[in-house]
């Protein structure tokens, strides 16, 4: 008895443990099916609130190109740069579609200038910054148009500096724009405190984004 006893613990003992190992295997199998969907919707949404600055840099590469005299980048360059932002114009649908789509085609108006040397700096420098303002309007409108600006405080934080270093390439007074930008700037730097303190600047960000926004379109 005790002889047949120990046989069926012997036989049924294995039984448990591969039933248990099976079974763990088929858990973990479960969780990575789970976290697979999470992962692809973080890599699917990131994008989407990346700025892109390419169309500023080759219109900076354009002013650096003619203070140096080579005219044939400026050409090069500048002609990228209406390119972005007419593309900018088309697929960031904005109010400020009509003003990019305007400092595009003021800064076509230069390119045959550029080969005869008649392009002076200041004229060009000034086009572009301009052209850089619509483009970072459009950009800072779209970001705050995307939902809740919580979490946002780098993206929207570059957004008005980024203006506000167009303002102060068209010279002149723009302390009232550089005022509101900084106004700004301090209530955007709470929307990552987290928390109530995020929460309570949250509205406050967007009058003043807003309040941004419309200066630059009235200067343009």
């Amino acid at each position: 008895m005790k002889t047949s006893i120990r046989y069926r613990l012997g036989v049924i003992l294995p039984s448990l443990s591969l039933l248990f190992v099976t079974n763990v295997t088929t858990e973990a199998k479960t969780l990575r099916i789970q976290t697979g969907p999470v992962t692809t919707v973080e890599t699917e949404f990131e994008p989407a609130l990346v700025q892109d600055n390419s169309t500023d840099m080759h219109l900076d590469k354009a002013v650096a190109a003619l203070s140096k005299g080579d005219k044939s980048t400026t050409t090069q360059e500048l002609k990228a740069g209406i390119a972005g932002l007419e593309s900018q114009a088309q697929n960031q649908p904005t109010s400020f579609k009509d003003k990019l789509l305007a400092q595009a085609g003021k800064l076509k108006a230069l390119l045959p200038l550029i080969p005869t040397g008649a392009l002076g700096n200041g004229v060009l420098g000034k086009a572009v910054s301009l052209a850089k303002l619509a483009s970072g309007g459009s950009q800072l409108e779209s970001l705050v148009a995307a939902g809740s600006l919580l979490g946002k405080a780098s993206q929207l934080t570059s957004g008005l500096k980024g203006i506000g270093g167009a303002l102060s390439g068209l010279g002149g007074s723009q302390s009232a724009g550089q005022s509101l930008i900084s106004t700004a700037l301090g209530t955007v730097g709470k929307l990552d405190q987290g928390g109530l303190v995020a929460k309570a600047a949250e509205p406050a960000a967007k009058t003043q984004i807003g309040s941004v926004l419309n200066f630059v379109k009235g200067v343009l």
